[in-house]
């Protein structure tokens, strides 16, 4: 598919490849409308510090992680189309309590609950990779993420200045982000009305069980086991960094521990009851996939989203206090890391479908990261503005087109379960966002970047290790298995019961 695809709004692909990216576009809005508004809420709130809002930061990212899990699962069970519309509309409330809170459990616990709107990723990875093939999947699934993405940067650009202009006085950043609140329940409102779940019923296909992802061999089954442990036991960071800011006490962090590890049980005996079985009665060849790639791409989107969410969280107040700039005029040089959404992740995903190999363009890219964030690493207030944000772009350039050549492959490993597949590599960005900005609380701004470009470089090396390319990944449609035309056909025939009774 050419780039020049994207103008032609009247045919049904690309009208669902608008629709979706806006959504997107909208949740990421809101979930990033804290960072650029971060100085006036010091000033407008005499008792927040700039530790709260460093705990704000990483509160803002933790529950994607469980949150994308369980999205996954739904969009498998009931489509993108009404998860979609559902997570606008639902989010929207955190949303409007965060910005009237006048506690601090308010804001700590709306921001937390906030976090789950991170999940609206999968669900328009998903909700394209049903409306195209896999020819086309790279570039689309790269436009529908860049763009989408760059609601970050819109939110660095717009909100201080909506803040300030549009409502001014101390509640001006309060009122900015309410705003953005209910234009996001609006539009969730108007996708459900909008777009359906592909061109035609067939194209969205159940798993046989969506409580776990599906394997293909026991090795693979205790892969996914050691896999899915991080996802939710990364949580255990935030526990305990909010009990050592002494948020939380001793027995309220012990509760929350126990939580966790009962979360963590729930979720294996969920594998072992979904795959145990399935094992058991033996994977037909070809419905067998490589659980090694889900894996390796797992990491790269720790080492590139996870980095992103970091960094975009961090950036305008590192602009604004390593060159003495506005809040305002930090935040615009800031969004520079994501403005280049726009371009280098629907390049990544186009890349990725025209060089007719997928793994060498994600190690390439990965590669490509790491030396970017060894440069940001080097900067200071030595360094000419100019320079330090043309690195910024640079850098930024190999962590969307990262992000856009994962979301090429994915589609590819196994369509039916495109959803958990994409949910769980999407939660380990969050995990390396998690794991990233808690140790930011602990490091220079130095230090932090030349961390994230040594986690770039070990998923490098997994991938170059584990990472596999996908069978079909460029046929003019998605590989259908043996198990997958019988539980259509045990669709239709409960379809067929249930007319008739």
């Amino acid at each position: 598919m050419k780039a020049s695809a994207v103008f032609r709004v009247k045919n049904p692909q690309i009208r669902a490849l608008h629709l979706t990216w806006i959504a997107f576009f909208i949740t990421f809005y809101v979930w990033f409308n804290m960072a650029p508004l971060a100085s006036s809420m010091l000033k407008s709130v005499d008792w927040l510090t700039q530790d709260d809002i460093k705990l704000f930061a990483i509160c803002n990212v933790a529950l994607t992680i469980p949150a994308r899990i369980i999205v996954g699962m739904a969009l498998d069970r009931f489509g993108p189309r009404r998860v979609f519309s559902v997570l606008m509309v639902t989010m929207s409330i955190p949303a409007l309590v965060f910005a009237f809170g006048n506690t601090m459990a308010q804001l700590l616990i709306s921001r937390l609950v906030l976090s789950s709107i991170g999940a609206s990723f999968v669900v328009g990875i998903h909700m394209t990779a049903l409306w195209f093939k896999p020819r086309d999947i790279g570039f689309a699934e790269g436009f529908y993420a860049g763009w989408g993405n760059f609601g970050s940067a819109a939110a660095a650009m717009t909100l201080p200045t909506i803040a300030i202009t549009m409502y001014g006085g101390d509640d001006g950043w309060r009122w900015a982000i309410a705003q953005s609140a209910i234009v996001m329940a609006a539009y969730g409102v108007y996708y459900w009305f909008g777009i359906t779940d592909g061109p035609d019923p067939k194209a969205h296909r159940k798993p046989r069980k969506a409580a776990a992802m599906e394997v293909s061999s026991w090795a693979d089954m205790v892969k996914l086991i050691l896999w899915t442990i991080p996802l939710v036991g990364v949580l255990s960071i935030l526990v305990w960094r909010i009990q050592n800011m002494g948020y939380l006490s001793t027995t309220g962090a012990i509760i929350a521990y126990l939580v966790i590890i009962a979360v963590v049980i729930y979720q294996i005996t969920q594998i072992l009851r979904v795959n145990i079985p399935i094992l058991k009665e033996g994977v037909p060849e070809d419905d067998k996939y490589p659980f090694s790639s889900v894996a390796a791409l797992n990491s790269t989107y720790f080492a590139n989203f996870g980095a992103e969410l970091a960094v975009v969280s961090m950036l305008p107040m590192f602009f604004e206090q390593t060159w003495g700039l506005s809040a305002a005029m930090a935040g615009v040089i800031a969004a520079s890391f994501a403005f280049v959404n726009l371009v280098a992740r629907p390049m990544g995903g186009m890349v990725s479908d025209r060089m007719g190999n997928r793994r060498f363009v994600m190690l390439s890219y990965m590669f490509g990261i790491s030396i970017g964030f060894m440069l940001m690493a080097m900067l200071n207030s030595n360094w000419p503005l100019i320079v330090a944000v043309a690195i910024t772009i640079f850098t930024s350039f190999f962590v969307q087109g990262a992000e856009g050549a994962t979301f090429g492959i994915i589609p590819s490993i196994k369509r039916r379960i495109t959803g958990q597949i994409s949910g769980m590599a999407g939660a380990y960005g969050n995990v390396g966002a998690v794991v990233y900005l808690t140790i930011y609380t602990f490091v220079t701004p130095t230090q932090f970047f030349y961390i994230i470009a040594a986690g770039a470089f070990i998923s490098w090396l997994l991938c170059l290790l584990w990472l596999k390319e996908p069978e079909g990944g460029f046929a003019e449609e998605y590989h259908v298995s043996s198990v997958d035309r019988m539980i259509e056909d045990q669709e239709n025939l409960k379809a067929q019961h249930t007319g008739k009774s």
